[in-house]
């Protein structure tokens, strides 16, 4: 049984199962201790978040905190285990997208009034609003602000000067509209790519995000699709136009992203959309293509939109510490706390006095590395950078759907407008089956409340 399916299982088994649990679990009892869970922080960052906590004891010496650090890969079935078993820790490190699948399940604490006006200021915007989803109930709706943001990623444009200069470029590209020329360009004079995108599905949203980058709605309100747009077959037909005039890589349908990193450290690609700690990954690996690096912004469409992934902090509704938990979390992600972690981590911080800080610093160093430049371009386009994709449990879904057809488009098996009216089809008839087995098999939307 693949991992998907595994936890879409055990999602309907505590929806089915959670009015008698938590009819017959009675709430934890109130102890000294605060129990916080990360993502796959241990070993590498012990030493932080111990000394983080003895902070936080030494001027808190009426609660202890207990740090449970979880692997990647078994957080979403420990956490939908441990919210239906009424054992959730007091405060969780999750990501918008999979928090959000929960908040409209009434999982999380409602910050809305619990963090003040003052305190949501000092994080960025549009990262905050990452944090909140609409919950409707009867024919009421309320909006859930149901994390915190603590550190972020964001994409940048590695690109190999030596290549461009061979191709005669001699301005990096903004957008995707110039990225296509530039392309052209690139074939023409090397015989290399300029770059690759993975059309795996599972794999990265690169593509996903650039429909989004270059005007195209995903979804309506209702969760429909609203990608069948003059705006998504220009962007269908942007990316078909490309594979068919053989200027992207034929392994884009059955090689994943790290595929474009081992290209473009074997110069066989001009460009690499990336984190900017990946540059120190090509220092080591590809000490020649990384001395002929450097770093530019994301490449984005006519919006202008920015892509950035979030990491949050959540607090489950059945602690019995809520304001204690809310209090350390705004510690864990205060500026100073952030800004430390995101030099440890390589990450970026979402608060913006930390930011700030943090450009600062870099902006110092009177030689600032390659690296240093990548991070600093990084830290900069957080101001316009938001999450793109909706924070859906089904998103890979939508994915896989829309990959399909622009597969089917590229090979000549659909037009593009067949390819965009199949993935139409698909993802509205999937949306009314998933309807229904809500309504027959899921409990109520209050379930998770204790």
């Amino acid at each position: 049984m693949n991992k998907k399916l595994k936890t879409f299982l055990l999602f309907s088994l505590c929806g089915l199962t959670l009015t008698w649990l938590v009819g017959c679990i009675s709430p934890s009892s109130s102890s000294p201790e605060l129990e916080f869970w990360t993502m796959q922080l241990q070993p590498q960052f012990t030493n932080y978040f111990v000394e983080l906590n003895r902070r936080y004891e030494d001027n808190n010496p009426e609660l202890k905190i207990r740090w449970v650090d979880i692997p990647w890969s078994a957080m979403e079935s420990k956490i939908l285990t441990a919210v239906s078993a009424n054992t959730a820790p007091d405060v969780v490190n999750l990501n918008p997208n999979f928090a959000s699948q929960l908040a409209s399940r009434n999982a999380w604490l409602n910050l809305k009034d619990k963090v003040s006006s003052q305190d949501k200021e000092k994080y960025l915007p549009k990262v905050w609003q990452a944090n909140t989803i609409e919950v409707c109930e009867a024919e009421s709706c309320e909006v859930n602000n149901f994390g915190i943001p603590w550190y972020l990623t964001t994409v940048i444009t590695i690109y190999n000067q030596d290549l461009l200069a061979q191709a005669g470029v001699e301005k990096v590209p903004s957008t995707f509209e110039e990225l296509a020329q530039i392309a052209e360009k690139v074939k023409e004079e090397t015989g290399k790519y300029a770059f690759f995108v993975t059309l795996v599905p599972g794999d990265s949203n690169e593509v996903l995000e650039s429909l989004v980058q270059m005007g195209v709605d995903l979804l309506d309100e209702e969760g429909k699709a609203a990608f069948n747009s003059p705006e998504g077959k220009d962007a269908f037909n942007y990316w078909v136009n490309l594979y068919q005039q053989d200027l992207l890589p034929p392994e884009i349908m059955t090689q994943g992203h790290r595929h474009a990193i081992e290209l473009y450290q074997a110069g066989e690609v001009a460009f690499l959309s990336t984190g900017a700690e990946f540059l120190k990954s090509i220092e080591n690996n590809a000490p020649t293509i990384y001395a002929n690096s450097a770093a530019a912004p994301q490449i984005t469409g006519k919006t202008g939109k920015k892509n950035v992934a979030v990491m949050n902090l959540v607090i489950p509704r059945q602690t019995d510490k809520p304001d204690e938990a809310v209090k350390y979390a705004l510690f864990v992600t205060n500026s100073d706390n952030q800004l430390a972690f995101a030099k440890a981590a390589n990450v970026l911080p979402s608060n913006l006095e930390a930011i700030e800080q943090y450009i600062q610093e870099l902006e110092a160093n009177e030689q600032i590395s390659p690296v240093e430049e990548a991070k600093k371009i990084s830290a900069i386009q957080l101001q316009d950078a938001e999450v793109l994709i909706p924070p859906r449990q089904d998103i890979n879904d939508l994915q896989k759907i829309i990959y399909e057809n622009l597969q089917a488009a590229m090979v000549k098996e659909k037009t593009v407008e067949q390819a965009i009216k199949d993935a139409e089809l698909a993802w509205n008839k999937a949306q009314a089956k998933t309807e229904i087995l809500h309504y027959q098999h899921i409990s109520p939307r209050n379930e998770f409340r204790g």
